[in-house]
This record gives structure tokens, sequence and C-alpha cells, in this order.
């Protein structure tokens, strides 16, 4: 435990910016598992509904610096990907 002042903020607001992080991170890994589960179900309408709100949240996620951009952009083409190739 630090005994430097400004060292016991910054060790606090790292820590609340790592559960702010993970909680946004989870929420985007779920979002990500909806659109793969409705793709294997066949579901095209659904999907694209679900594939709206995940590229959604992944911009989000990469403005705030949870991802790096081009992970969030290698994700979402991969949703779109998978997506597309419905009938």
């Amino acid at each position: 435990m630090p005994n430097i002042k400004s060292q016991i903020k910054r060790t606090r607001t790292n820590e609340e910016a790592r559960q702010a992080n993970a909680a946004r991170k989870s929420e985007v890994r779920t979002a990500i598992k909806k659109v793969e589960t409705l793709v294997a179900e066949g579901k095209k309408a659904e999907a694209e509904a679900a594939l709206r709100e995940a590229v959604s949240l992944l911009d989000r996620a990469a403005q705030l610096g949870v991802y790096t951009r081009n992970s969030a952009d290698r994700k979402k083409a991969h949703l779109a990907h998978a997506v597309a190739g419905l009938k």
C-alpha cells in the first residue's frame, strides 16, 4: 500500500477504471455472443438487430480505450461477415 497521497489516489482511480473497463468488456462480449448465437440459429432479422447493438457497444468501448480501434474493427468485421452469410 502506498504512503504518498497522490499515489493512494492514483491506486484508487486505477481500480475504479479497471472495474469500469471490465464491466464494459463484459457487456461487449455478451453482445458478441448474442449475435453469434442468433447466426448459429439462422435468425437473420434478429442477428442484424443484435449486430447493430454490438457494433454500437464496440465503437463506444474503442472510443473509451477499452479496446484499440483496430481490435474493435476486427471484431465488427467478423460479426458482419457472419451475419452476411445468412440467407
